[in-house]
């Protein structure tokens, strides 16, 4: 199957992502932080990214999609985005952030096992020319 790094600096959110996709016969790296996760990223190319928006500070998760687009080698790997931000704050993100954020899918915190499996098949089989590079929708 497919190789995913999971991007989180929650323990619990990266050992449930990993039990998930292992389940479904992928391999799984795990990162804690951004650089750490750009780190694997270039190390280990995997097929798909699954990113938390919250990790060292609010924004992280942003700065990390926005730099892994910036990165040719990168550039086409398809990104989920995991976020907690609406139980936080007012601001909602969905599919229509696609439109400003170099992403191709959000999911809420916690993650559902059966939803994230779908989520992940979904963008596993985008085409180079269907992700999200420039923040646009698809």
């Amino acid at each position: 199957m497919a190789k995913i790094l999971c991007v989180d600096d929650d323990k619990d959110i990266l050992d449930t992502c990993e039990v998930v996709l292992q389940g479904q016969g992928h391999s799984v790296v795990t990162a804690v932080n951004s650089k750490e996760g750009l780190e694997k990223a270039v190390k280990e190319k995997p097929a798909l990214i699954v990113l938390d928006v919250m990790m060292d500070d609010s924004t992280e998760g942003f700065h990390m999609a926005q730099k892994l687009r910036a990165t040719e080698a990168l550039k086409y790997i398809p990104i989920l985005m995991l976020t907690s931000v609406n139980e936080t704050s007012p601001q909602k993100f969905g599919e229509k952030d696609g439109e400003f954020l170099p992403v191709d899918a959000f999911m809420e915190k916690p993650i559902k096992p059966k939803e994230f499996v779908a989520k992940v098949a979904e963008l596993l089989a985008l085409k180079k020319d269907q992700v999200n590079v420039e923040g646009r929708t698809r």
